[in-house]
Formats: structure tokens, sequence, C-alpha cells
């Protein structure tokens, strides 16, 4: 039942010299900071505050310091690359979770080990799209180093090939279908469902019921195809629209019905922390053509209504809602915890390059540290 507390007062001098090597490593860039000395030119511990201590107190303190000195020496160093792998595998995760989500994943393992020089790192991942377990085929791509400029801080390279399986993907989880109800479908389409007359206009669509009973679904009948151009990402896709009625207490009955071959080109921005897509020269060929029971698939009338409703409200509805949706996706990932400065996305022939500078988030180094340490 002795108790005895100790207070020391440490005097120190110290340089820590640290030279990290990145290295390829299992298929991803790893950290090396084996190089690393620690020197001590001053470490002097005071007991007890004492300034001016005994033999016996001196001896103890000096065995405290060179004790020290050994431990730290040792251990320090080690902690170092130890931490420094660590944060190179944080890193690794945070960009593997970033580019996944449920069963649709990029696999951005190494195809190669990378360049790595004094002032940039350059880095070649196999991209591949997995689905469910189902991996897409591996194609050459058309990427040079010269492709990519030298004044910005952090650029990504994507081939054609690689963000059409993401779109593939996307279909085969069917991602691409959405619903218009009630109030919004009302807006969208006010003043355009009249001009159609009476072959199947707003009084022969809905009979009597109102917006409120009705429902409209747009899905991709079929694999999108996307083609990267210097003016934009050329999509086309073959699109199904149903406008059912559904009123209360009754069964719902399909009013109109359409299937088109829709070919926009789309262009991308990042601002505000918001992926901005615009969408120009739509161009559309119908394929069915129904409302009620009757065809009218060649009536010439009918085709120019449905080509001004559907690049006038349904094309920017729909990359509207695509808008929201991946950047929903990328704020779950955190990127909008990034400081992320003049971003810029670039179209060429047959891959897009996205170039911004950026500034990496404190919390999440502390989060790392806080969890790690």
């Amino acid at each position: 039942r002795l108790f005895h507390s100790v207070d020391f007062e440490i005097e120190s001098s110290i340089d820590l010299q640290i030279n990290i090597d990145l290295m390829c490593q299992k298929d991803q860039v790893a950290a090396d900071a084996s190089d690393c000395y620690l020197t001590f030119h001053k470490l002097t511990l005071h007991l007890q505050g004492d300034k001016e201590p005994g033999w016996l107190k001196q001896l103890f303190t000096d065995f405290i310091s060179f004790t020290l000195k050994f431990v730290l020496k040792r251990e320090v160093c080690t902690e170092i690359n130890s931490l420094a792998q660590m944060l190179a595998n944080f890193i690794h995760d945070l960009a593997a979770n970033f580019v996944q989500d449920k069963g649709i994943g990029l696999d951005i393992s190494l195809a190669s080990a990378p360049l790595i020089t004094a002032s940039y790192v350059e880095s070649y991942h196999k991209g591949f799209v997995w689905y469910q377990n189902q991996s897409a085929a591996f194609r050459d791509s058309v990427f040079s180093p010269a492709l990519l400029p030298a004044s910005r801080m952090l650029y990504f390279w994507f081939s054609q090939h690689v963000l059409s399986s993401l779109a593939s993907a996307a279909f085969l989880d069917q991602r691409l279908q959405g619903t218009i109800t009630g109030h919004k479908l009302q807006v969208t389409t006010s003043g355009l469902l009249p001009s159609l007359g009476s072959h199947c206009g707003q009084s022969s669509v809905f009979q009597g019921t109102s917006y409120n009973d009705s429902v409209a679904k747009v899905w991709s009948l079929a694999h999108p195809q996307l083609s990267l151009q210097p003016e934009g990402t050329v999509v086309k896709s073959l699109v199904a629209v149903e406008l059912s009625i559904v009123p209360a207490g009754e069964e719902p009955r399909v009013a109109l019905y359409m299937e088109k071959e829709v070919t926009v080109t789309i262009q991308a921005a990042y601002a505000d922390k918001k992926l901005l897509l615009h969408p120009s020269d739509p161009r559309m060929w119908f394929k069915v053509l129904v409302c009620g029971s009757s065809t009218f698939q060649s009536d010439p009338s009918i085709r120019s209504f449905l080509q001004t409703l559907i690049s006038r409200v349904g094309i920017p509805e729909v990359t509207s809602r695509i808008e929201e949706a991946l950047t929903s996706l990328m704020n779950s990932k955190g990127l909008h915890l990034f400081e992320i400065r003049n971003p810029e996305i670039i179209t060429r022939q047959g891959y897009v390059l996205v170039q911004l500078d950026f500034s990496f988030p404190s919390h999440l180094l502390l989060d790392f540290l806080e969890n790690k340490l």
C-alpha cells in the first residue's frame, strides 16, 4: 500500500527525418517509410522539478533518459512506417469504396507498376466493371500520358468501355427506370397534352379523371450505348413510356404507351458540390405508339407532338433525376467533404478526362488517426 508519484520535466531537441518511398505492392500503391532517422541533440529529464538533483536522483534520471532514447529510436520509426502503410491502405480503401455501390463496382487494382517520380505518381488501373460477381472483359484503351496536361493536382482518365460497362450494369440492376405521378406530371406536361387534339388529347387520355390519378413510368428496354465525342457523351437508348390512369377504387388502365429510340448528347460539369448534366441535340425514332386501344405510329401530327413533349419535358426531367441520383450517390461516398477547385470534365474521342485541384478533408485524416492510434 505504498504509493509514490514521480513527476518529470523534459527538455528535448530532436531531429526526425523521414524519406517516404511509394511502391507497388499487392496490386496497389504502398508507402515505405523505413528510411527514417531520429537524432537527439538534447534530452534532459528533471525529476520532480529538481534542477540540481543529488547523485542518486541524477543516476535515476540518466537511466530513464538513456532508456527513453533507446526506445524512441527503435520504436518511433517503426511506428511511423506502419502508420504510413496504414494510411496508404486507408486511401486505397476510400477510393475503392467510392467506385462501388451495392452490386456494382469498379476494380481499381493496379494493372502494372505505377510510375513514381519526385513530382507526380502515374498509375494504371484495371478498370474492370463487376456486377453480381461478374466482370466485364478487359479491352485495350487508347490512353497515352501525352493526353494529360501538367497544371492540375489530380487527373482521372476513363475509357469509353468503362463508362459503357457501368451503364450496362445499371441497366441490369434495373436502375434505369423511374415514375412521375400526380402534381409533378401536371407541371411537366401542362399546356402540351391538349394540343394533341381529340385523337389522343388530354380529354381522351384522362377521360374525366384528374392528373392526381395518373402515373407515368419510363424505363430503358435495352442496354444504353455510350459514345464519347469531343462535343459530349452521345447516349443512344431504346426507351418505353407508359401513362396509366389509376382512379380510386378502380382497376388501372394504360392510356398511352410508346417505345422510342432516343439519341441525345450530354455535357457534364461539376459545381457547387453537384453534378450538372446538359442535354442537347435530341433525336428520336418511334417504334411503337399506342393510345388507348388504337395504334398511331404512322400519324405525323401525333409523332410531332410527342417529339416536342419528349424533347421539352421528358429528356430534361430524366436528366434532372439522373443528376440528383448520381450527386446523392457521390455525396454518400463523401465527395462533398472535399474542397474541389476548378473541376473540368472533358470528353474526347473514346475517353473522358476529369481534372481538378483539391484539398484533403482534415476530419477524415483525424478520424483515421483516432481509429488507428
